[in-house]
């Protein structure tokens, strides 16, 4: 693991601005946006209190490209006006708000997105004084502790979905799950669509699924962990939580997105068991490259929350992400926030993965700590479900190993029939 660097004296973001002004003078009006200033002179915004509160401008950078035609619409800018990029780095002290990620959230990305002089703007990095790492948990269980749980060392943790994602009702359910953990599958979560809906209520699901994990259990000595959603307001996820620990339960599952910040904080801070966090809707945050958040800086608070395992899309996923932004979110996720606290999380891959992916996985992030999620990776498998674990299995097997999944399938069935269905 490389040193961490020192946490910053101040809150400190990064970002990619697009203007249609001077750069310069857009970063101050940014700067002042979100600290002391406003659009006009304030009396009571004296010297003194710039100096102590104002946001501060420490790095701008031109970039040559060329920009043909601004990013983002923007109210009251002429028809062909020039539009410029930089990188903009700003600080804020941390008396301004304090430790606290809620309000943090409002200073480095609240009303800067929309203002006019800016044509595009991306928050791409954070860093943090020491203080946040004080007030926050951050993972309990991280890497370490889901392998303790799982009982997996040296290789991924091989998961899957339960699919159809919607649709069975807790018997069906549990049967699955029996037939996954006969398999041999790790890890398995609920889809994020699972909820609590009379079809398939949240304390029968939980109910029926544990008994056929501890049925395993008694008879093998291995517990298969199982994530179960239990995304709702605070009540409904404290009640949830408790029942998951009465049935010996030894994961969670969260979408980020709705249970919001205020919430993941909360569910941190009480949650016994790892939370496995879904990122659902993240799209809406990034697919437009000079609008919304990096995933290097929006893992980070989270992170900090409390999120064990955070997803990070997949190699060749069917969603519109490149490969190596899915390889640069994974490799942040396993990357220390601050010196003395870590906050590692396990990084998850899924979208589409499949035995063809492990090869290219392994090279990438250049180790073993993550879940593999495969949904029809493993369940379309001509052998079946337990064949399909098999053959996941096997193909990180080959990538550890260095021998190309063609080769190794030749003695090993479960892989060569994978393959060919993934051809």
């Amino acid at each position: 693991m490389q040193p961490v660097p020192a946490p910053p004296a101040r809150i400190e973001a990064d970002y990619l601005l697009e203007s249609v002004v001077d750069p310069r003078r857009a970063a101050e009006i940014i700067a002042g946006e979100q600290s002391s200033g406003t659009f006009v002179p304030v009396p009571g915004e004296t010297p003194e209190l710039k100096a102590r509160a104002a946001a501060r401008i420490e790095r701008l950078d031109l970039l040559d490209e060329a920009v043909a035609a601004p990013a983002l619409p923007s109210a009251g800018i002429p028809a062909g006006a020039a539009a410029r990029r930089a990188r903009l780095t700003l600080s804020w002290p941390l008396d301004n708000l304090g430790p606290s990620l809620p309000n943090l959230l409002a200073t480095v990305a609240g009303n800067l997105f929309e203002l006019k002089p800016v044509t595009g703007l991306r928050l791409l990095d954070i860093r943090l004084p020491e203080a946040f790492a004080r007030a926050y948990p951050g993972p309990r269980f991280g890497v370490a502790g889901t392998r303790r749980l799982a009982g997996i060392e040296g290789r991924p943790l091989i998961g899957t979905i339960i699919k159809p994602s919607v649709g069975l009702d807790p018997q069906q359910t549990a049967a699955l799950v029996a037939s996954l953990c006969a398999g041999g599958i790790d890890f398995i979560k609920d889809d994020e669509l699972q909820a609590d809906g009379p079809h398939c209520p949240f304390d029968a699901r939980v109910r029926a699924v544990m008994r056929e994990v501890r049925a395993h259990r008694d008879r093998t000595g291995r517990a298969v962990m199982v994530a179960f959603n239990l995304t709702g307001d605070l009540d409904q996820m404290r009640r949830r939580h408790d029942l998951l620990v009465a049935e010996g339960a030894t994961c969670l599952m969260a979408s980020l997105n709705s249970v919001g910040l205020v919430g993941m904080i909360e569910l941190g801070r009480f949650s016994a068991l790892p939370i496995h966090a879904h990122r659902n809707g993240w799209g809406y945050l990034s697919r437009h490259p000079l609008l919304g958040w990096s995933y290097v800086a929006w893992q980070k608070i989270w992170r900090l929350a409390g999120a064990d395992h955070m997803h990070v899309n997949g190699l060749a996923n069917k969603f519109a992400e490149p490969d190596d932004s899915v390889v640069a979110s994974a490799r942040t996720c396993l990357t220390p926030l601050f010196p003395d606290k870590p906050c590692l999380a396990m990084p998850v891959f899924s979208s589409g993965q499949s035995v063809r992916q492990a090869p290219g996985t392994y090279r990438a992030l250049g180790g073993t700590d993550l879940i593999v999620t495969a949904g029809g990776g493993i369940m379309a498998h001509p052998g079946g479900p337990a064949a399909g674990v098999e053959a996941l299995r096997e193909a990180w097997e080959a990538a550890v190993a260095g021998i190309p999944l063609d080769a190794y399938a030749r003695e090993r069935p479960a892989l060569r029939d994978a393959l060919g269905a993934a051809a």
